[in-house]
C-alpha cells in the first residue's frame, strides 16, 4: 500500500472515531430536551381537544356558575389577584396603579359577597355555634 492511501485511512478512521464521539455527546446533551418536547406536545394536543370542544365547555363553564356562585366568584377573586402579582412582578404599567385598585376591588367583593349572601330580613338565622367547655 502506499503510504498516502494509508495516510487517508487513517484520516477517515479518526474523523469517524470523532464523529462517533460528537454523536454519543449530542445525544447525551438532548436527553433532557427530549422530555421536554414531549411535554409540549402533550399539550399542544390537549389545547387542540380543548378547542374543539369549545361549546361543550362553554355549557359547563355557564353551569358550573350557575350553580356555584360563591366557588365563582372565590376563583375569580384569586384568578385576579394571581394576575395582579404576576403583572407587579414583571414590573408591567400596573404596578402604579394597584395601590389604588385594592380598595376599588375590595369595595366591589364586599358588595358582591353582601348580595349573594342570604338577607337578614328574610327570617331565617344564621345557626348558632355551641359553646364547649
Amino acid at each position: 500500500m502506499d503510504s498516502r492511501q494509508i495516510d487517508l485511512a487513517l484520516r477517515k478512521q479518526k474523523l469517524q472515531m470523532r464523529a462517533e464521539a460528537q454523536r454519543a455527546d449530542l445525544t447525551q446533551r438532548l436527553a433532557g430536551i427530549d422530555s421536554a418536547l414531549n411535554r409540549v406536545d402533550s399539550l399542544r394536543d390537549n389545547l387542540a381537544w380543548a378547542k374543539d370542544k369549545i361549546p361543550l365547555l362553554s355549557v359547563a363553564l355557564l353551569v358550573v356558575l350557575a350553580a356555584k356562585p360563591r366557588l365563582t366568584l372565590r376563583l375569580a377573586k384569586r384568578a385576579w389577584v394571581g394576575w395582579l402579582l404576576v403583572r407587579q412582578v414583571r414590573g408591567g404599567r400596573l404596578s402604579a396603579l394597584l395601590p389604588t385598585a385594592i380598595p376599588l376591588l375590595r369595595g366591589l367583593l364586599a358588595l358582591l359577597r353582601r348580595r349573594l349572601e342570604p338577607s337578614a330580613g328574610s327570617g331565617s338565622t344564621p345557626p348558632q355555634r355551641r359553646r364547649t367547655g
